[in-house]
């Protein structure tokens, strides 16, 4: 008898070993982060003509670089008034880092792969385990650049650093299911919608500074070489504008929405005009802002941005809602709206921040402001836009619309033929002359039976001949004239209502005596 073993002990003892696994890799992604950007910058320390600080400083100067890519904020401590200043604008392309990288370990985490009997951990687990090793990692980071010449600000490391690891682990985990969206096909639509709504703003934003940057060429090149005159300087500057380019694609966005963005307290930068006394520091990047004065047609074209996004929104979630009710349509289209706004808010958030103490306190887009922008731009654009598409989807092509019912015309009632009495068979006669006289002598008129050459055929109806002729499209064969519609007999029988009547077989000759009268009774 085979005795089965009870497997709990060992289930308990591979979620363990699988939550353990999941918090070293969260702590593996931490540190190959860390590690890239600690080789970048030690990288420009040797080739820099001037190295100030020593390798110790260049380490602190990357766990600082490392901090802010996870939008944890700085504060410089050596500045020429002797205050330490802030540093907010975090460089988006360096938060594409670490963010992959948490994402991967969650995903793997989940993932079996090859190895199908390795236990996995729940996907809550998995979110907790590889954000608690990689949180290990970063708080020993905030410590250690605490000693540094770009500290941590506890405040937004406290805030910052926990929700940016777990949303990328949560990804991560979502992704290995199979990236599954909500049941209610309503609330998958806008999130679709709010996606490619966000999307578009973004690639939108990027092509307007792009144009602006090349417009604006000249300048850019003449800040770049005041800024760093050896080409390792001219290198480093180079790379931190690759990394605050998708910085500049949301300032585009927000600009193109109409909020804008502010150059410092006191100035704000629209498609209307620059308004105030903007506080700009050179750099290449900033060659692309508006210059001072009233707004004109190609600051106003980049409203086309977000029209633009708000169309493609509300169409997709109308294609999605053709046989939905209204209702249902239009709070797909609401959701999206919101899903978008909430998204540029979280964006313009993150590529602003504070540059400085004084004017530079405020610089870059407000968050609330460019989130409530997008959210009206979906509502008054893509919600009409969502019922339109609805509309148009629903509609029943003309060919396919059932006609209106009309009348049966009426058709001329025919009556129908009556059969001809059976003509008895007449007996052979001498001869026709015979039998003419005999007719003419008795008086009743005696009809010949039809031959098949001599068969009746009824006439065509009125105002139709019959066409033998050539076919009138230009063929040969004759055109076959339309049947007719059958029309009652010639000859009636007189008594047919006559119940006394009875047929007789032959009409008697003149020189035939008559034939005998019917025995009565």
């Amino acid at each position: 008898m085979t005795h089965v073993t009870e497997p709990h002990p060992l289930v308990q003892g591979g979620r363990s070993a699988a939550l353990a696994t999941a918090c070293v890799r969260g702590a593996v992604a931490a540190g190959l982060g860390l590690g890239a950007l600690a080789v970048l910058v030690i990288a420009a320390w040797i080739s820099s003509p001037y190295p100030d600080s020593g390798p110790a400083g260049a380490l602190h100067v990357a766990a600082g670089i490392w901090l802010l890519a996870h939008g944890v904020d700085l504060v410089r401590t050596d500045t020429l008034s002797g205050l330490p200043a802030p540093l907010g604008v975090v460089p988006l392309l360096l938060v594409a880092l670490p963010v992959w990288l948490v994402h991967r370990a969650a995903r793997d985490t989940l993932d079996p792969g090859g190895d199908v009997v390795r236990p996995r951990p729940s996907p809550g687990g998995a979110v907790g385990a590889v954000a608690g090793g990689y949180l290990l990692v970063a708080a020993g980071v905030v410590v250690y650049s605490e000693s540094g010449p770009l500290p941590a600000d506890l405040v937004t490391a406290g805030l910052w650093l926990p929700a940016v690891v777990t949303g990328a682990a949560g990804t991560g985990v979502w992704t290995a299911l199979g990236r599954p969206l909500p049941g209610q096909r309503q609330a998958a639509a806008a999130l679709r919608a709010a996606g490619l709504g966000t999307l578009t703003l973004l690639a939108g934003g990027a092509v307007a500074a792009a144009v602006s940057l090349a417009w604006h060429a000249g300048r850019a090149q003449a800040s770049l070489e005041g800024l760093a005159g050896e080409w390792s300087g001219r290198v480093t500057v180079l790379l931190l504008v690759l990394a605050l380019l998708p910085n500049a694609a949301v300032w585009g966005a927000a600009y193109g929405l109409g909020p804008g963005f502010t150059l410092g307290t006191g100035a704000l930068a629209t498609p209307l005009g620059l308004v105030g006394d903007p506080a700009v520091p050179p750099f290449p990047l900033f060659a692309a802002l508006p210059t001072e004065g009233r707004g004109t047609w190609v600051h106003w074209a980049t409203a086309a941005v977000p029209l633009v996004a708000a169309v493609l929104q509300g169409r997709l979630v109308g294609r999605a809602a053709r046989t939905w009710a209204a209702r249902e349509a239009a709070l797909a289209a609401l959701g999206a709206a919101w899903g978008c706004g909430a998204a540029v808010a979280v964006l313009a958030g993150a590529a602003g921040g504070p540059l400085g103490t004084g004017r530079l306190s405020a610089f870059g887009p407000v968050g609330w402001q460019a989130g409530v922008a997008a959210v009206l731009w979906g509502v008054c654009v893509g919600v009409p836009m969502a019922m339109g598409v609805r509309a148009w989807g629903r509609r029943v092509p003309r060919s396919e619309r059932p006609g209106p019912e009309r009348a049966p015309v009426p058709v001329a009632s025919v009556p129908a033929p009556v059969p001809a009495p059976a003509v008895p068979a007449v007996p052979a006669v001498p001869s026709m002359g015979a039998a003419v006289g005999a007719s003419v002598t008795v008086g009743v008129p005696v009809a010949a039976s039809p031959g098949p050459a001599d068969a009746a055929v009824p006439d065509a109806p009125a105002g139709e001949e019959a066409r033998t002729g050539p076919d009138p499209d230009g063929g040969d064969a004759p055109h076959p004239a339309p049947h007719p519609a059958p029309r009652p007999a010639v000859y009636a029988d007189p008594f047919g209502d006559d119940p006394g009547f009875e047929p007789y077989d032959y009409l008697p000759a003149a020189w035939e005596a008559p034939p005998p009268p019917p025995p009565t009774d």
